[in-house]
């Protein structure tokens, strides 16, 4: 199936249809009832403790009315499978569409207006939530796209997480504290709040738009029209106008209020921990929409592979860029789940002494998430922990080979971060260097295709 398979259309409906029958063995489809939504989060981490990441997609879940649809960004594979490419040039080709801006197409009516509530009409305590941990304080939105315009129109989405509140409110953070949060601010400087949509659910490409590093003159919307190489489809959102996709699932439209503060967490982030640091703001819900047979879309939080794989692609993909662009040297650029979004590896093939040192200060100054960065030579896989702790025991010596850099800005979810979110940063050159003495073993090319002939015929009976 190439990528234009998956992206005909931009109902995540259809795409679900298309991607089963493509390939049926990613996506495992349950049946069988769950007693509890947590099961749903701790089926994940069940899989992916024997090394499986298969999209799930739950039928029968216990007080949820409705199908949900779990762990689409969990495989690399499977994301760069819908951009019709190869995870060895997933960077390159995220960030090839994702430069390439469309400007979105309003088509007047969608599947998202099909079922249109008013504030008289909204119970939010109504609306099924999953809970992701059992630390989590409530059932949670993880999926939730907060959508917004400047003055000028200009969109912008983000991900925050939200909390049912009251019965027409919704409990969020705002705390990357990037754009949304500006123009917050902005709306609060007019003594204004700020007018929003938060839709859940959408093709898979809409939702990784969602996480796009750009400029906050740059829309999203854009950047999802070229993912998808054509505009995206949109509707205005029945009260303010605002343009969101056609076909998502459901629309929540209304206000945050600047100067309206509640409590929010502890919710599981990216770091594996429950955190309770929140900007605590109130979503006031004015209007609410849905499809018909809606789905619910959900992201498995915590430091899940699905959690961290959507945040992580289009950062490493700027990076890879970015870097590539001013060093030539550098040949790959990879974020490890084992390093939620606080560690980094990059591969390079240094020309000259000093040179792996400024790539990673590069990185260090670009990223702010980033607390240590380890560079090693481009025959070690950066995708593998064990090779580069290998790199780092044979060619890194303490006294010469690192640096750290103090009183930075930092993730505010960063548990170790100061109040004010400030971190140190550490870089490693685990790269031989010039005069380094020392031949890796190795094997014969035939050598290693008679192994991998007599493995085929003497694979242990689970591996056949």
């Amino acid at each position: 199936m190439t990528a234009s398979g998956f992206t005909r259309s931009q109902d995540l409906h259809d795409f679900l249809v298309a991607y089963g029958r493509a390939h049926p063995e990613d996506l495992l489809d349950v049946a069988e009832p769950l007693a509890d939504s947590q099961d749903v989060a701790a089926m994940v981490w069940r899989m992916a403790a024997g090394g499986r990441h298969e999209m799930l997609r739950f039928r029968d879940i216990q007080g949820i009315p409705h199908e949900v649809v779990t762990n689409m960004f969990a495989c690399r594979r499977r994301v760069a499978r819908i951009l019709g490419t190869g995870r060895r040039h997933l960077h390159r080709e995220f960030q090839a569409r994702a430069g390439d801006l469309l400007d979105p197409v309003d088509v007047g009516e969608g599947p998202v207006l099909d079922r249109v509530v008013g504030t008289d009409g909204i119970d939010l305590r109504d609306f099924p939530m999953l809970t992701h941990f059992e630390t989590d304080r409530a059932p949670y939105i993880t999926s939730g796209i907060i959508v917004a315009e400047d003055e000028d129109g200009v969109g912008n989405l983000s991900y925050h997480r939200a909390m049912v509140h009251s019965p027409t409110a919704f409990a969020t953070s705002l705390h990357s504290r990037g754009d949304l949060w500006r123009l917050m601010k902005a709306a609060e400087a007019r003594g204004e709040p700020l007018r929003v949509a938060m839709v859940l659910g959408g093709h898979p490409l809409f939702m990784l738009a969602a996480s796009a590093r750009v400029p906050m003159a740059v829309d999203e919307r854009q950047v999802a029209g070229g993912l998808f190489g054509a505009p995206l489809e949109v509707v205005r959102s029945p009260k303010y106008g605002i343009k969101v996709p056609a076909t998502t699932d459901f629309l929540f439209e209304g206000v945050i209020e600047p100067g309206v503060h509640v409590e929010e967490g502890p919710f599981g982030e990216f770091t594996g921990y429950s955190s309770d640091r929140s900007t605590n703001n109130l979503f006031r819900v004015e209007v609410m929409a849905s499809r018909r047979a809606p789905i619910l879309a959900d992201i498995v939080g915590g430091n899940s592979a699905e959690h961290l794989n959507l945040s992580r692609i289009p950062r490493e993909s700027e990076m890879a860029q970015k870097l590539k662009a001013r060093f030539p040297e550098v040949v790959a650029v990879h974020y490890p789940n084992s390093g939620s979004h606080f560690h980094c590896y990059v591969q390079v093939r240094p020309l000259r002494v000093g040179q792996a040192r400024q790539v990673m200060l590069a990185l260090l100054g670009w990223d702010p998430y980033l607390k240590t960065v380890v560079a090693v030579d481009d025959d070690v896989d950066i995708t593998d922990d064990s090779e580069v702790l290998w790199a780092l025991a044979a060619h890194f010596q303490p006294a010469e080979d690192l640096f750290v850099v103090g009183g930075l800005p930092g993730s505010p979810l960063d548990p170790s971060s100061s109040l004010e979110g400030t971190t140190s940063r550490l870089a490693l050159d685990a790269t031989r260097g010039p005069d380094f003495a020392g031949t890796r073993i190795g094997f014969s090319q035939e050598s290693l295709d008679r192994a991998a002939n007599l493995l085929s015929i003497h694979a242990a009976p689970s591996l056949r």
